[in-house]
């Protein structure tokens, strides 16, 4: 009993993590551009092949834990399982230890997990995995039991998984798990992080050079007692150990990143989210956009003779017949999935997003 309870709770895991990959498999591939760039492993070669590589993991997971809940292949999948295990466990120690990535997108954008959460989630499936593989170890070899349930199971859960990956790729997720999701009020986020913004703090180290005691005090002990700075004190900064900490969790929210900016370096937050209409195109690589898409878009979009209309990119001058504005590729990126990508809002509201291409097609 013990050990199918187990077996079912794992094999969920592994499915819920894959499933939510799977849906926003080009948001998982984003995650792994990070591993992949010089600040982290440094393999920039493998950057390119993000896209790929994201697409093997998915269906790695959901392939492996649906073996797991049917108890199929149980040697190999428990084999395989666990030395996926180790690897994902190595990924986020290093992401956690050296604090170079500070989401592993274990499981999407539907629930965050920090580096040291991803890291013990995954030492606890290991140990799970490996008291499945002792407890069914003597079940290894006996023959397996094929039935049409199952057949037809493995067929439906096959064509679902190249559905989703697929969808999430030509088009957008079929779920959205981003704060930017369709029926967002931007300008009523961005009150919430006005009213309740996370307090940063600088701390100090000071050493005693009378006695050599140390200790760590923040920004405003620091001011408030004149002891550690008036003239003559024995307490002095070590500069090397200065550090911002978070001293209070404010309201959190990706669209506090929503900052397009003019060539002359104009905001335009406010009067995108003041628009009674708003259509933004975006392209977060774009060299890399289909030229032909860009150009029908556009072509489209300045037909809206009565909305407020511009193109966001990485780049200035990306976009021929629409005004230009810059934002971050990161920030672009967390709304777009496509490249390009067209949002539409209302009063500050996401009533529509879709892809370029998807966007043209509806247009037609």
């Amino acid at each position: 009993m013990f050990k199918n309870i187990l077996r079912i709770v794992i094999a969920l895991i592994f499915l819920v993590s894959g499933f939510v990959k799977a849906v926003d498999v080009v948001g998982f591939s984003f995650k792994l551009e990070e591993y992949f760039s010089p600040a982290v492993f440094n393999m920039p070669f493998l950057e390119k092949q993000a896209l790929i590589i994201a697409i093997i993991v998915v269906i790695l997971e959901l392939v492996l834990g649906f073996f797991l809940l049917l108890k199929n292949y149980l040697k190999f999948t428990l084999s395989a399982l666990l030395a996926l295990c180790v690897f994902f466990a190595f990924l986020t120690f290093y992401s956690a230890y050296f604090n170079v990535v500070t989401d592993c997108g274990c499981f999407g954008d539907a629930l965050k997990l920090t580096p040291w959460q991803s890291f013990w989630k995954d030492i606890i499936l290991l140990i799970g995995l490996a008291v499945l593989y002792f407890l069914y170890r003597n079940e290894f070899e006996e023959p397996e039991e094929k039935t049409q349930f199952k057949k037809y199971l493995s067929a439906f859960a096959f064509m679902t998984m190249v559905f989703v990956i697929n969808w999430g790729i030509t088009h957008e997720p079929v779920i959205d798990f981003r704060d930017y999701k369709i029926g967002t009020d931007m300008k009523l986020e961005r009150k919430k992080l006005d009213k309740n913004p996370s307090i940063f703090k600088t701390f100090y180290v000071l050493k005693n050079e009378k006695t050599g005691e140390t200790l760590e005090v923040n920004q405003d002990e620091y001011v408030n007692d004149k002891k550690y700075w008036e003239t003559g004190s024995p307490w002095k900064i070590d500069e090397s150990k200065t550090t911002t900490k978070m001293t209070k969790q404010g309201y959190e929210s990706e669209i506090g990143k929503f900052k397009p900016e003019t060539a002359d370096g104009k905001d335009l937050t406010d009067e995108i989210l003041n628009a009674p209409k708003a259509i933004l195109i975006f392209a977060y690589k774009p060299k890399e956009a289909n030229i032909n898409v860009l150009a029908q878009a556009e072509a489209i979009i300045n037909q809206e003779k009565s909305a407020f209309v511009h193109g966001i990119s990485t780049e200035p001058d990306t976009f021929k017949t629409l005004p230009n504005a810059t934002m971050d590729g990161t920030a672009i990126k967390t709304i777009a999935r496509s490249n390009p990508f067209v949002l539409t809002l209302e009063n500050g509201k996401i009533v529509d997003k879709r892809s370029a291409e998807d966007y043209i097609k509806q247009k037609k």
